[in-house]
């Protein structure tokens, strides 16, 4: 299918949350305002996760999306509809987010099929209920604005700049941080501990990111340097850092998108469809792991089982081969 002209004047973006599933979409938003150049495009969005889309040359508007409150909600209601989106397309599949989309009462609203939607009832809602295929979320999110029409297709997420926050090491520093969204998903706090000792006879320092709120749990290190900043500072870090160990969460995501070298750490979870996108992450994951998405309340058997001589010996070599790619580059 292909959006006529007169329908592509107003798209809304809607992927609310989370972190990594944001910036997931980016690479298909970029894609749909290349594709359609005069288009003004919005993004609905939860208001923590704005600083991910704050600036981007591919985004027209920001419409956060806040229910904190019964007038802040509203506000985001009136919001959405006062931008008078013609095309609408839901990247979360979820039924709230179908709603929304319904109510933003454009003339098309893109979703996906039943088979792939998060709700499958959210497929009732769209206009157009888009079957995608292949494993990862970057290729379905890029084949649902294909089918709407884009035809200049980028695999590239932007992401701003950040800001410094806290204390970052003026010599090459590795990048981690240990907490994911649900305790199945983590390395022991531990391993990081043996993981600092090792690197630092490379002569790197390991460096956790952390919000406030979370920094009294490691204040037990011996041989880490703590950051505790905000999504800014988290983004500026990243930037920054020689590699980044990662999770399947979304820090891991955000060095993913910023092509940096370094390792993905995955157990329970699928890399397949979840794992870091681009290539210059390498993962790690035991032979045996089982794939399930239950919310562990402890760390899973098969993350204890990556140690942390792995982890090191591959962020290593991810940083040898980020250099010698970069040298070849240049010559």
């Amino acid at each position: 299918m292909t959006l006529q002209n007169g329908f592509t004047d107003r798209i809304l973006i809607i992927r609310l949350s989370a972190m990594g599933d944001i910036i997931h979409t980016l690479p298909a938003a970029a894609s749909l305002k290349k594709s359609f150049p005069e288009s003004r495009m919005a993004w609905l969005i939860a208001s923590r996760w704005m600083p991910l889309v704050e600036g981007n040359p591919y985004v027209d508007e920001l419409i956060p999306f806040d229910r904190s409150s019964l007038s802040s909600l509203h506000h985001s209601w009136r919001s959405v509809r006062n931008f008078g989106a013609a095309a609408a397309f839901d990247f979360q599949g979820l039924l709230q987010s179908a709603i929304i989309g319904r109510a933003a009462r454009p003339k098309f609203l893109f979703g996906f099929d039943r088979s792939v939607a998060r709700e499958s009832f959210a497929a009732s809602l769209y206009t157009h209920c888009v079957p995608v295929h292949g494993p990862h979320r970057v290729e379905r999110n890029l084949q649902l604005a294909e089918y709407a029409g884009a035809r200049e297709l980028s695999q590239d997420a932007w992401i701003p700049e950040g800001c410094a926050e806290g204390q970052l090491p003026s010599t090459p520093f590795i990048l981690a941080n240990p907490f994911a969204g649900w305790p199945g998903k983590e390395w022991p706090l531990l391993s990081y501990e043996r993981l600092a000792e090792i690197l630092q006879r490379h002569g790197l320092e390991l460096v956790l990111n952390v919000p406030e709120n979370r920094a009294a749990e490691l204040s037990h290190m011996k041989h880490i340097r703590i950051q505790v900043s905000s999504l800014r500072g988290l983004i500026n870090a990243t930037r920054r850092a020689a590699a980044v160990v990662g999770l399947d969460s979304g820090p891991l995501h955000l060095a993913a998108a910023l092509r940096k070298p370094g390792v993905a750490l995955y157990g329970p979870t699928d890399p397949v469809s979840t794992g870091p996108f681009g290539g210059t992450l390498k993962v790690l994951r035991t032979d045996d792991a089982e794939t399930t998405y239950k919310r562990h309340g402890r760390i899973h058997s098969s993350m204890k089982a990556i140690s942390a001589e792995q982890v090191a010996e591959a962020v290593l070599r991810s940083i040898a081969r980020a250099h010698s790619e970069a040298l070849v580059s240049r010559s």
